[in-house]
């Protein structure tokens, strides 16, 4: 688990469970779903099913044609996205050289490499340089800098856009639920700063969603 720069548990059993994890499943393919077990017996950061499910739900009602995810992993939820918006592009961002590469086999597995532009590198500089407008941004990286992403990812949201930030309860250290180790309250106090901006800003209309590892949603509004 040393390899991994960022804050997760095993993913096996799921992160987080909740009332109703029960019974949110996604549908997905047979060799999406070998891809997702090779990557839970490595305890590679992976979205577990009830978020996977709801991310695949709002991607059905909505439909966007430009996608930009920032932490891509190995491609799971990328490749999901795409099966799901048959007709959408993905800019996807990810640090980690060994992810970025393993990611780059797998979607040449499943046919989408033309459908996606791969960034390698660090999210902050990527985003500080990077054009075009997005329908739909699915933030699952580094937690800590979510906040610091804030600016950026609005600027490169379209009006009415959608933002999905995943993993903000954190285990449930930012509700209280479980105890906060003395290594993530740092952690923690960045997440909350991450949920108390959206929540407060005037050009998104937010709601924070008890799915999984904890979910904010938040839209931009329109005119603004």
């Amino acid at each position: 688990m040393s390899e991994f720069d960022y804050a997760h548990k095993n993913t096996q059993t799921g992160e987080r469970a909740t009332p109703t994890a029960q019974f949110n499943k996604p549908v997905i393919s047979e060799s999406l779903r070998k891809l997702r077990e090779n990557a839970y017996s490595r305890e590679i950061p992976v979205s577990d099913d009830e978020t996977l499910n709801f991310l695949g739900t709002l991607l059905h009602a909505v439909r966007p044609q430009e996608i930009l995810e920032i932490g891509t992993a190995v491609g799971i939820s990328g490749t999901y996205m795409l099966e799901i918006c048959e007709n959408a592009h993905l800019t996807t961002i990810e640090k980690n050289d060994g992810f970025y590469a393993e990611a780059a086999d797998n979607f040449l597995k499943f046919g989408l490499s033309s459908r996606i532009t791969a960034i390698f590198g660090d999210a902050g500089d990527v985003l500080a340089k990077l054009d075009g407008q997005f329908d739909f941004v699915f933030l699952d990286s580094a937690k800590v800098q979510y906040v610091k992403y804030l600016p950026d990812i609005k600027r490169l949201l379209k009006s009415g856009g959608i933002l999905v930030a995943d993993d903000v309860l954190l285990f449930g250290y930012v509700t209280g639920e479980e105890e906060v180790p003395k290594k993530r309250k740092m952690l923690v106090k960045h997440i909350k700063e991450y949920i108390s901006a959206v929540t407060t800003d005037k050009e998104l209309h937010t709601t924070v969603l008890d799915i999984g590892n904890g979910v904010a949603l938040s839209v931009k509004l329109k005119n603004t």
